[in-house]
């Protein structure tokens, strides 16, 4: 059971990508087969399955006359999105058992598209638009917290870590996690590379061990979004979000760097 799992009222089952039938889409839009090659363990179901059950019960329980949720297959899902979908109008699970096929395809005897957009725009000519004003962050540091705090990835966990930290292998190659300082800053606090560190800003607090690197500018520290251990650089993040994407602003905040040991 992963953070999230734990925290919800119902959990349910699903199986996992080499135990169920279906397709993926690749960022290169390349519609692929995925085959099904062991048997889901325990109760587990395919996402298709368990999706279609909700839909059919609650439909049931609230008295609704609801109709579309009886497939047996995901080629059948598949052939349904195709259908209303021009853009994959001319795939199939037939077509894709001989190989890959890049959307859009609009027809039975397209080749797929290898290149988006290859002799025009949508629009004809490029449309050239202005330049997104920059602002500053919404939190910026000051006396109480005079660090920025960025976040990003880890080389050896993917996000937050939820398969790879079951990874023995990689949790061997990064156990815990490191808070990259300047060494300017190191000295100034008066800790050394590893050296166990708190951080904390308005919303929350974690501990790791200090990772001293030029790699991070004075002023400024670095964590791994990963949960490792009990901390994660998400218990301090800024939930500010930009007005017109909605994006939250987990990337940077103040804080406050306090040595251990």
């Amino acid at each position: 059971m992963h953070e999230t799992a734990e925290r919800a009222h119902v959990f349910l089952p699903a199986a996992a990508f080499a135990e169920k039938d279906g397709t993926f889409t690749s960022s290169e839009r390349r519609v692929q087969r995925v085959r099904q090659a062991l048997e889901p363990p325990g109760r587990a179901k395919p996402d298709w399955w368990i999706t279609q059950e909700l839909a059919k019960r609650t439909a049931k329980k609230l008295g609704l006359g609801v109709k579309g949720f009886d497939y047996a297959h995901p080629s059948e899902i598949f052939d349904e999105m195709a259908s209303l979908w021009p853009a994959a109008r001319g795939i199939s699970y037939a077509r894709l058992e001989a190989g890959g096929l890049q959307w859009p395809c609009p027809g039975p005897e397209h080749p797929g598209t290898r290149y988006l957009y290859a002799e025009s725009f949508p629009r004809g000519k490029a449309r050239f638009v202005p330049a997104a004003q920059t602002k500053e962050a919404a939190e910026l540091p000051d006396p109480d917290y005079p660090f920025v705090l960025n976040t990003g990835r880890l080389l050896y966990h993917w996000h937050g870590g939820t398969l790879t930290r079951r990874v023995q292998g990689l949790l061997e190659l990064a156990p815990r996690l490191e808070i990259a300082v300047n060494p300017t800053d190191a000295r100034r606090l008066g800790f050394d590379e590893g050296a166990q560190l708190r951080v904390v800003s308005r919303r929350g607090e974690l501990t790791g061990y200090a990772h001293v690197t030029e790699a991070v500018r004075p002023g400024a520290i670095f964590v791994p979004f990963v949960k490792l251990g009990e901390s994660a650089a998400n218990f301090l993040t800024n939930s500010a979000y930009d007005p017109s994407s909605k994006i939250p602003e987990y990337k940077v905040c103040a804080v406050r760097l306090e040595p251990l040991s």
